[in-house]
């Protein structure tokens, strides 16, 4: 599936399940747990984010373990970098502009 990595990143519990996989994998009941949001919703958000390349699963017994991949946040951080770019130019650019006035 080639979903825009934008269109996946736009859903708010989408960025909060990526959010609790930043410090470690977890289960499905760990998300459900620690999001407060009903296990069906999550899930769907999970299959959206595996097939858009975020996250991995693998099965430990009978649980399903996600994993974050950071290749999808890898593109994602090379599309915003020249605007990164373009920001910090302007902060550069403020930040002369405040020192000169306190002279």
């Amino acid at each position: 599936m080639s979903t825009d990595a934008f269109t996946v990143l736009a859903e708010p519990t989408r960025r909060r399940i990526l959010d609790a996989l930043r410090d470690a994998d977890r289960s499905v009941g760990e998300l459900v747990d620690g999001l407060g949001v009903s296990q069906p919703a999550v899930s769907k958000h999970l299959r959206v984010l595996r097939e858009a390349g975020f996250v991995s699963c693998r099965t430990a017994a009978r649980q399903r373990i996600y994993r974050l991949e950071p290749g999808p946040l890898r593109a994602v951080d090379g599309w915003l970098d020249p605007y990164r770019r373009l920001w910090t130019r302007h902060l550069d650019a403020l930040q002369r502009h405040l020192d000169s006035q306190e002279q």
